[in-house]
């Protein structure tokens, strides 16, 4: 399958003529935060309870980046070895003060993390928590012209009971812990009357008004607010910046404001778009007496609305027209950036190697549903519509074993070859993540050592199944389904290889797992 690299990645957002088109990213970075420092822009995102978690991209233009590292190796509690779906590492923030890099993570139901090094594409430390609690959410540090530091955040109901409040604490100076007796802080707003489920809370500063730069009224249904005071804990005034008006782009939701060197500023946000996940646009910025007006005001009510398309950021730097990584040949020493596993994974689950990836079938205990499986190898999707084709080799497969092709989400779906009695069949199991019941349906007998599997996603949610033993001789398998959005994320795809009864375990090696066009 390696001839196949050459295909061009799914999802491009430069246009190649000056121009870029939204989304910038058509991948489920949700919650993106991100800075600007010197001529190099950071993002990371929400990666719940995957490993590596909280995903660092790359750009130096804005419209095209790369995932360059991860801040998390593997998340702090013991819960995330196995998958705790819509939990872990939630809305981040990141910061630079004084050569270090920061990113601050809340965990809602074990608190507020801090990860912090000097080298971004290098190895972070590992996270310390900051506030030990439950329910804090969205926090973003900020350092003030004296030296002093803040965290502002966020609730979420459905740990602590409440929602529609920020929250500002006093921090140490090198961000390691949550300052003062009691709570050390204060509410700062309440937005019940005009801005309900106001929520992820990015701080600012600008001719000597302190910004707190907020979406609100709901994820789908939303719009941005901004409020600002004189004083870092207020009291604030509020003002709606965006809207979604007349644009297609619902939300608009959580981001960034961040600037150029060229004294630009733009806002990177998110929209929710169901099955394709939290999918991240980008959007011009001005300001007009002291306001942010974020996208385009055409009627100048100094509330703008969503670009779908525009002329790049003026940057001083050229970047040619590039995305996230997606296809993957599997053949290399190390897992590419786009990988990440259904929990907190052990090395001894795979092998990078020459001849493609080999996967080691784990024992799961009986009657585990596919959705909780441990080591599901996913990636999230990169375009609306796609096909992608996985070779798995064969030969090494023990009675027991059980390997194949997954789609994961609020439906998760699989094709799996299954070994028993010498003898391999294809299965498809399929399942609700709310409920785990799954229904697990033998489809055909198969011999040969190499199983060819293409998954097609068509319209954002049909997806359909084909298998054969050649890449030229696939045929349709199984039944289609209709993809759901699993809990805040989009669906994943990816490969699994586990061990179902007693007997030694065998593996597959993966040797490709290629995007195309449906």
């Amino acid at each position: 399958m390696d001839n196949e690299m050459k295909s061009r990645k799914m999802w491009i957002a430069d246009q190649g003529d000056g121009t870029y088109r939204n989304p910038i990213l058509y991948t489920d970075y949700s919650d993106p935060d991100a800075i600007r420092v010197g001529e190099d822009y950071y993002m990371v995102a929400s990666s719940f309870s995957n490993a590596p978690g909280v995903p660092l991209l790359h750009s130096r233009d804005l419209v095209n980046w790369k995932v360059v590292n991860y801040c998390m190796e593997r998340l702090p509690y013991d819960r995330y070895d196995k998958p705790a779906h819509g939990c872990g590492a939630w809305a981040p923030a990141i910061r630079y003060h004084e050569g270090v890099y920061y990113v601050f993570v809340p965990f809602p139901d074990e608190g507020i993390l801090m990860c912090r090094t000097t080298d971004p594409f290098g190895k972070w430390e590992e996270p310390v928590c900051v506030k030990r609690n439950r329910g804090w959410i969205d926090p973003c540090p900020f350092w003030d012209d004296d030296g002093k530091a803040y965290l502002v955040n966020g609730f979420a109901n459905s740990r602590i009971g409440f929602k529609s409040a920020l929250y500002i604490s006093p921090l140490s100076p090198d961000g390691a812990a949550v300052l003062g007796g009691g709570d050390g802080g204060c509410f700062v707003y309440d937005g019940h009357a005009t801005q309900p489920t106001i929520e992820g809370p990015k701080l600012y500063k600008r001719n000597g008004y302190y910004y707190i730069f907020a979406p609100a009224g709901g994820v789908k249904t939303g719009w941005q607010t901004v409020l600002r005071s004189r004083y870092i804990y207020g009291p604030y005034e509020e003002k709606i910046v965006m809207h979604q008006g007349s644009s297609s782009v619902n939300g608009p939701h959580q981001g960034a404001w961040v600037d150029t060197p060229e004294g630009e500023d733009w806002f990177l946000h998110f929209q929710d778009v169901g099955n394709a996940g939290r999918i991240v646009h980008l959007q011009p910025m001005k300001w007009v007496d002291d306001w942010p007006v974020i996208g385009v005001d055409e009627d100048n009510d100094g509330c703008g609305e969503p670009v779908l398309q525009y002329r790049k950021p003026r940057t001083g730097v050229s970047q040619s027209p590039d995305a996230p990584e997606d296809s993957d040949t599997l053949k290399g020493e190390t897992l590419g950036l786009q990988w990440q596993w259904n929990a907190n994974y052990r090395r001894e689950w795979y092998s990078p190697e020459r001849d493609g990836l080999k996967l080691y079938a784990q024992q799961v205990e009986e009657g585990l549903p596919l959705c909780d499986v441990p080591n599901l190898l996913l990636q999230k999707w990169p375009a609306p519509e796609f096909t992608v084709t996985a070779c798995l080799g064969l030969d090494a497969m023990e009675d027991g074993d059980v390997c194949g092709m997954v789609s994961l989400g609020g439906r998760y779906d699989g094709i799996l070859v299954c070994r028993r009695g010498g003898r391999l069949f294809l299965h498809q199991r399929t399942g609700l993540l709310a409920d785990r019941k799954e229904k697990d349906t033998e489809l055909e007998a198969f011999s040969g050592s190499r199983l060819y599997l293409r998954m097609r996603v068509e319209a954002e949610s049909r997806i359909s199944w084909e298998a054969g033993d050649s890449e030229e001789c696939l045929h349709p398998v199984g039944e289609a389904t209709e993809a759901l959005p699993g809990r805040w994320v989009g669906v994943k795809s990816g490969l699994t290889a586990i061990h179902e009864g007693p007997g030694p375990c065998g593996h597959v090696t993966a040797e490709g797992f290629l995007y195309g066009k449906t």
